[in-house]
Protein backbone atom coordinates (compact mmCIF):
# COMPACT_ATOMS: atom_id res chain seq x y z
CA UNK A 1 0.00 0.00 0.00
CA UNK A 2 1.33 3.44 -0.96
CA UNK A 3 2.02 5.66 2.03
CA UNK A 4 1.52 9.38 1.44
CA UNK A 5 3.49 12.13 3.24
CA UNK A 6 0.20 13.14 4.83
CA UNK A 7 -0.89 9.62 5.81
CA UNK A 8 -1.01 10.50 9.53
CA UNK A 9 -3.06 13.62 8.77
CA UNK A 10 -5.42 11.48 6.72
CA UNK A 11 -6.03 9.35 9.81
CA UNK A 12 -6.85 12.51 11.75
CA UNK A 13 -8.79 14.64 9.24
CA UNK A 14 -10.01 12.05 6.75
CA UNK A 15 -9.64 12.27 2.98
CA UNK A 16 -12.32 14.96 2.71
CA UNK A 17 -10.62 17.10 5.33
CA UNK A 18 -7.24 16.84 3.64
CA UNK A 19 -8.76 17.72 0.29
CA UNK A 20 -10.40 20.75 1.85
CA UNK A 21 -7.04 21.97 3.18
CA UNK A 22 -5.33 21.35 -0.17
CA UNK A 23 -7.80 23.75 -1.77
CA UNK A 24 -7.34 26.55 0.76
CA UNK A 25 -5.20 29.65 0.27
CA UNK A 26 -3.52 31.26 3.29
CA UNK A 27 -1.19 34.25 3.65
CA UNK A 28 1.40 34.76 6.39
CA UNK A 29 2.50 38.36 6.91
CA UNK A 30 5.82 38.52 8.75
CA UNK A 31 8.26 35.59 8.84
CA UNK A 32 10.08 36.03 12.12
CA UNK A 33 9.98 33.66 15.07
CA UNK A 34 6.18 33.55 15.05
CA UNK A 35 5.47 33.68 11.32
CA UNK A 36 8.10 31.19 10.20
CA UNK A 37 6.78 28.52 12.55
CA UNK A 38 3.19 29.34 11.59
CA UNK A 39 4.11 28.75 7.94
CA UNK A 40 5.87 25.51 8.87
CA UNK A 41 2.82 24.28 10.77
CA UNK A 42 0.53 25.11 7.86
CA UNK A 43 2.57 23.40 5.15
CA UNK A 44 3.13 20.32 7.30
CA UNK A 45 -0.58 20.46 8.12
CA UNK A 46 -1.60 19.96 4.49
CA UNK A 47 -2.32 23.50 3.27
CA UNK A 48 -2.25 23.60 -0.50
CA UNK A 49 -1.53 27.27 -1.22
CA UNK A 50 0.60 29.53 0.93
CA UNK A 51 1.75 33.11 0.35
CA UNK A 52 4.71 34.29 2.45
CA UNK A 53 5.23 38.05 2.85
CA UNK A 54 8.33 39.60 4.43
CA UNK A 55 10.85 42.26 3.36
CA UNK A 56 13.70 41.26 5.68
CA UNK A 57 16.76 39.02 5.42
CA UNK A 58 17.83 36.22 7.75
CA UNK A 59 20.22 37.57 10.39
CA UNK A 60 22.54 35.61 12.64
CA UNK A 61 20.52 36.83 15.66
CA UNK A 62 17.49 34.97 14.24
CA UNK A 63 19.03 31.51 14.73
CA UNK A 64 17.61 31.03 18.23
CA UNK A 65 13.93 31.20 17.23
CA UNK A 66 13.24 31.29 13.46
CA UNK A 67 12.81 27.98 11.67
CA UNK A 68 14.28 29.10 8.34
CA UNK A 69 17.34 30.56 10.07
CA UNK A 70 20.44 28.34 9.86
CA UNK A 71 24.05 29.24 9.15
CA UNK A 72 23.58 28.61 5.42
CA UNK A 73 20.59 30.97 5.08
CA UNK A 74 22.05 34.02 6.86
CA UNK A 75 21.76 36.93 4.44
CA UNK A 76 19.01 35.33 2.35
CA UNK A 77 15.56 36.87 2.04
CA UNK A 78 13.30 35.37 4.71
CA UNK A 79 10.44 34.91 2.26
CA UNK A 80 12.65 32.98 -0.16
CA UNK A 81 14.32 30.88 2.55
CA UNK A 82 10.94 29.95 4.03
CA UNK A 83 9.48 29.18 0.61
CA UNK A 84 12.35 26.80 -0.16
CA UNK A 85 11.82 25.04 3.16
CA UNK A 86 8.07 24.71 2.54
CA UNK A 87 8.64 23.28 -0.96
CA UNK A 88 11.08 20.76 0.48
CA UNK A 89 8.39 19.62 2.90
CA UNK A 90 5.63 19.45 0.29
CA UNK A 91 6.70 19.85 -3.36
CA UNK A 92 3.03 19.72 -4.41
CA UNK A 93 2.09 22.85 -2.46
CA UNK A 94 1.86 26.19 -4.23
CA UNK A 95 4.21 28.50 -2.33
CA UNK A 96 4.55 32.15 -3.30
CA UNK A 97 7.22 34.26 -1.55
CA UNK A 98 6.78 38.03 -1.72
CA UNK A 99 9.76 40.13 -0.65
CA UNK A 100 8.08 43.37 0.33
CA UNK A 101 7.34 45.50 3.39
CA UNK A 102 3.59 45.52 4.01
CA UNK A 103 2.17 49.05 4.16
CA UNK A 104 -0.97 51.09 3.54
CA UNK A 105 0.31 51.78 0.03
CA UNK A 106 0.46 48.13 -1.05
CA UNK A 107 -2.18 46.54 1.18
CA UNK A 108 -4.92 46.47 -1.47
CA UNK A 109 -2.64 44.68 -3.91
CA UNK A 110 -1.32 42.18 -1.36
CA UNK A 111 -4.81 41.33 -0.07
CA UNK A 112 -6.42 41.26 -3.52
CA UNK A 113 -6.24 37.46 -3.89
CA UNK A 114 -8.91 37.17 -1.17
CA UNK A 115 -7.25 34.51 0.98
CA UNK A 116 -9.21 31.98 2.99
CA UNK A 117 -7.19 33.07 6.02
CA UNK A 118 -4.61 35.73 6.91
CA UNK A 119 -2.03 35.38 9.67
CA UNK A 120 -0.70 38.64 11.10
CA UNK A 121 2.79 37.99 12.45
CA UNK A 122 4.03 41.55 11.92
CA UNK A 123 5.91 43.19 14.80
CA UNK A 124 5.66 46.82 13.66
CA UNK A 125 2.60 48.47 15.17
CA UNK A 126 1.58 50.77 12.30
CA UNK A 127 1.69 47.99 9.70
CA UNK A 128 0.02 45.57 12.11
CA UNK A 129 -2.87 47.94 12.72
CA UNK A 130 -3.38 48.51 9.01
CA UNK A 131 -3.40 44.78 8.24
CA UNK A 132 -5.92 44.04 10.99
CA UNK A 133 -8.14 46.93 9.92
CA UNK A 134 -7.94 45.99 6.23
CA UNK A 135 -8.87 42.36 6.89
CA UNK A 136 -11.70 43.38 9.23
CA UNK A 137 -13.16 45.80 6.68
CA UNK A 138 -12.82 43.24 3.87
CA UNK A 139 -14.35 40.36 5.88
CA UNK A 140 -11.13 38.35 5.54
CA UNK A 141 -10.57 35.77 8.27
CA UNK A 142 -7.63 36.83 10.42
CA UNK A 143 -5.63 35.70 13.40
CA UNK A 144 -3.10 38.10 14.88
CA UNK A 145 -0.06 37.53 17.08
CA UNK A 146 0.36 39.78 20.07
CA UNK A 147 3.59 40.16 22.07
CA UNK A 148 5.82 37.07 22.21
CA UNK A 149 8.99 38.88 23.32
CA UNK A 150 10.43 38.90 26.85
CA UNK A 151 8.45 35.82 27.86
CA UNK A 152 9.52 32.29 28.85
CA UNK A 153 6.39 30.46 30.11
CA UNK A 154 4.68 28.40 27.37
CA UNK A 155 1.82 27.38 29.65
CA UNK A 156 0.42 30.92 29.66
CA UNK A 157 -0.24 31.21 25.91
CA UNK A 158 -3.91 31.78 25.08
CA UNK A 159 -6.24 32.31 22.10
CA UNK A 160 -9.09 34.79 22.50
CA UNK A 161 -10.76 37.89 21.15
CA UNK A 162 -8.48 40.92 21.39
CA UNK A 163 -11.06 42.63 23.60
CA UNK A 164 -10.63 39.92 26.26
CA UNK A 165 -6.82 39.92 26.46
CA UNK A 166 -4.98 40.71 29.68
CA UNK A 167 -1.40 41.49 30.74
CA UNK A 168 -0.16 42.01 27.18
CA UNK A 169 1.25 45.46 26.45
CA UNK A 170 1.08 45.06 22.68
CA UNK A 171 -2.55 43.90 22.87
CA UNK A 172 -3.38 46.95 24.97
CA UNK A 173 -1.83 49.28 22.38
CA UNK A 174 -3.53 47.54 19.44
CA UNK A 175 -6.90 47.45 21.22
CA UNK A 176 -6.74 51.17 22.00
CA UNK A 177 -5.83 52.12 18.43
CA UNK A 178 -8.46 49.85 16.86
CA UNK A 179 -11.17 51.39 19.03
CA UNK A 180 -10.30 54.75 17.46
CA UNK A 181 -11.05 53.09 14.12
CA UNK A 182 -14.39 51.75 15.32
CA UNK A 183 -13.22 48.15 15.77
CA UNK A 184 -13.99 46.82 19.25
CA UNK A 185 -14.35 43.05 18.87
CA UNK A 186 -14.08 40.19 16.41
CA UNK A 187 -10.27 40.07 16.21
CA UNK A 188 -8.89 36.64 17.11
CA UNK A 189 -5.43 36.80 18.69
CA UNK A 190 -2.74 34.64 20.23
CA UNK A 191 -1.24 36.23 23.34
CA UNK A 192 0.35 35.41 26.68
CA UNK A 193 -0.81 35.99 30.24
CA UNK A 194 2.81 36.16 31.33
CA UNK A 195 4.03 39.57 32.39
CA UNK A 196 6.70 41.46 30.48
CA UNK A 197 10.01 40.23 31.93
CA UNK A 198 12.85 42.68 32.65
CA UNK A 199 15.92 42.40 30.45
CA UNK A 200 19.09 40.81 31.78
CA UNK A 201 21.35 42.83 34.06
CA UNK A 202 23.15 45.63 32.28
CA UNK A 203 20.62 45.81 29.43
CA UNK A 204 17.98 48.47 28.89
CA UNK A 205 14.89 47.62 30.95
CA UNK A 206 11.96 46.47 28.85
CA UNK A 207 9.56 48.81 30.59
CA UNK A 208 11.70 51.78 29.54
CA UNK A 209 11.04 51.08 25.87
CA UNK A 210 8.66 53.75 24.55
CA UNK A 211 6.48 51.13 22.87
CA UNK A 212 6.60 48.27 20.41
CA UNK A 213 6.91 50.93 17.72
CA UNK A 214 10.49 51.53 18.88
CA UNK A 215 12.21 48.67 17.09
CA UNK A 216 15.64 50.25 17.53
CA UNK A 217 15.76 48.68 21.00
CA UNK A 218 15.72 44.87 20.55
CA UNK A 219 13.62 42.81 22.94
CA UNK A 220 14.57 39.46 24.40
CA UNK A 221 13.19 36.37 22.65
CA UNK A 222 13.32 32.75 23.77
CA UNK A 223 13.68 29.75 21.49
CA UNK A 224 10.29 28.48 22.66
CA UNK A 225 7.64 31.21 22.96
CA UNK A 226 7.64 32.72 19.42
CA UNK A 227 7.54 29.25 17.80
CA UNK A 228 4.69 28.22 20.10
CA UNK A 229 2.77 31.37 19.18
CA UNK A 230 3.23 30.49 15.51
CA UNK A 231 2.23 26.85 15.85
CA UNK A 232 -0.79 27.86 17.91
CA UNK A 233 -1.84 30.20 15.11
CA UNK A 234 -1.38 27.44 12.53
CA UNK A 235 -3.46 25.08 14.65
CA UNK A 236 -6.28 27.60 14.97
CA UNK A 237 -6.28 28.25 11.22
CA UNK A 238 -6.42 24.55 10.38
CA UNK A 239 -9.24 23.95 12.87
CA UNK A 240 -11.23 26.87 11.47
CA UNK A 241 -10.70 25.80 7.85
CA UNK A 242 -11.79 22.26 8.68
CA UNK A 243 -14.80 23.55 10.58
CA UNK A 244 -13.71 21.57 13.64
CA UNK A 245 -14.96 22.31 17.16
Amino acid sequence: MRVDRFDRLNLLYGAAGLEKLRNKSVAVFGLGGVGSYAAEGLVRGGLGRLTLIDFDQVDITNLNRQVHAVAATVGQAKARAMAERCRAINPDAQIEPIEILFSAENSSELLAPGYDYVLDCIDQVTAKLHLIESCHNSDLKLISSMGAANKIDPTRIRVDDLEKTRKCRLARIIRKELRKRGIEHGIKVVYSLEGFRPLAEGRRDAEEDASYQDRRAPLGSSSVIPPMFGLTMAGEVIRDLLGAD
